[in-house]
């Protein structure tokens, strides 16, 4: 059996994640295990490199917590500018004992109105929660999921990317 320790216990990273690993490792029993722990970034981080750090930093922070885990995932949704714009995606991170993979989701443009409140120091989910006049977004469809009409929800946005951070993982002749 393979156990897989989510850094978060938000039921989408768990969500993703257990898709994920089910889908690349289809001939294994698998415990998946979300844990609430720390980025050690701001609470919305705000470039390219804070958020590869936060997804870095939880997938560490679960490996030394529970080091007797096989993987260990770190997701971190970020954001950044380009040409006075809100770029949104996240970061994934894993580990195992002996390897190391990460990759980046697709990238979208978010709307002024949630721009504007995001510069006023409120994180993306909130921000979404006001304008959409939702609760808790970001535990369930997030911004992707709005803003694209639900065609693409926040796990099934976040999932290809942690398929392709398991690409070291299951070829291992070549990393």
């Amino acid at each position: 059996m393979l156990k897989v320790i989510v850094a978060s216990q938000n039921p989408i990273k768990v969500d993703c994640t257990k898709k994920a690993f089910l889908k690349t490792f289809q001939n294994q029993t698998l415990e998946i295990v979300g844990e609430s722990l720390p980025s050690g970034v701001s609470d919305q981080p705000m470039s390219d490199e804070e958020t590869f750090e936060g997804a870095q930093n939880r997938a560490e922070n679960a490996r030394d917590r529970f080091p007797n885990a096989d993987y260990w995932v770190g997701i971190e949704g970020g954001l950044a500018s380009r040409n006075n714009e809100l770029h949104a995606f996240a970061w994934v991170y894993i580990l195992s004992k002996s390897k190391t993979g990460y990759s980046r989701t697709a990238t979208f443009v978010l709307p002024e109105a949630i721009s504007k409140l995001i510069g006023q120091g409120i994180e993306l989910g909130e921000a979404d929660d006001i304008v959409f006049q939702r609760s808790n977004s970001k535990q369930k469809s997030g911004a992707v999921g709005i803003l694209t009409h639900e065609l693409i929800d926040r796990a099934s946005y976040y999932e290809p990317a942690v398929i392709l951070a398991l690409v070291p993982f299951t070829n291992s002749d070549l990393y």
